[in-house]
């Protein structure tokens, strides 16, 4: 298969997910807890949003906190709830009012019931909004995420509602947390880590990378749209051989 050069480059990517990496050690360097950094790093993160639109990004995913995170001293593991609960509560009306769609991907079981509210009464607040569809990802990784989707595909087959032979690539796509919400065109990582921690490994099969060492905190618009702009300049084969 072959794709021709104009077909191969993109303008700039539609959906952009971010690993934001660095917060702990942005405060411990300053002298500070580490909850600090993530105090911080939550305050960019409006700013990372609110300039979406003018990049053309319709869709914006954001790691949060990973199912691993849970292992991180307690203290720590509470403020972060704290600053969710902050968060949704603070910059609800302000998601609202600015027409972006929040959706939470990651299994919730495990998160606090009053936590769980807020998540799902901020989704319903926002379900008609399309100006930047936004995913945040709590308590998410991706091996957990394609399990749960192997289990209701396998629940569905022992009900007699799918059959083993109609399984395809669309079904698992179709039971993952990121259903309806297209593969994301670019992933980016900050704090100078080259891994991806087990973030949307099924979504990114065909996705650009990038990894900046600037830790989240420090992590401006003026950097964002640096890392956007680049993607341009990019070509995406897909598999394809350039003619």
């Amino acid at each position: 298969m072959y794709l021709n050069e104009q077909a191969m480059r993109v303008p700039g990517p539609a959906h952009v997910a971010i690993i934001m990496d660095g917060n702990g050690r942005w405060a411990t360097s300053r002298g500070l807890p580490r909850i600090a950094g993530h105090k911080r790093g939550a305050d960019r993160v409006r700013e990372i949003v609110e300039s979406c639109p003018d990049l053309g990004i319709s869709y914006l995913t954001l790691f949060a906190f990973s199912t691993e995170n849970w292992n991180r001293p307690e203290t720590e593991v509470l403020g972060l709830m704290r600053l969710f609960r902050r968060y949704i509560k603070k910059e609800g009306a302000r998601l609202v009012a600015e027409g972006v769609r929040v959706r939470f991907i990651g299994g919730r079981e495990r998160l606090a019931h009053d936590l769980q509210a807020l998540m799902g009464g901020l989704e319903a607040q926002t379900a008609e909004n399309d100006r930047l569809h936004l995913t945040v990802a709590i308590n998410y990784g991706g091996r957990d995420e394609i399990l749960r989707a192997t289990r209701r595909v396998a629940e569905a087959v022992r009900t007699g509602k799918l059959r083993a032979d109609d399984i395809g690539p669309q079904t698992i796509e179709a039971h993952l947390d990121t259903a309806g919400i297209p593969d994301p065109d670019l992933i980016l990582r900050t704090s100078g880590e080259y891994r991806v921690s087990g973030f949307l490994p099924w979504q990114s099969a065909y996705s650009e990378f990038a990894f900046v060492d600037t830790r989240w905190p420090d992590f401006t618009a003026e950097m964002f749209a640096a890392q956007v702009q680049g993607f341009g300049r990019r070509e995406r084969r897909f598999g394809a051989v350039a003619r």
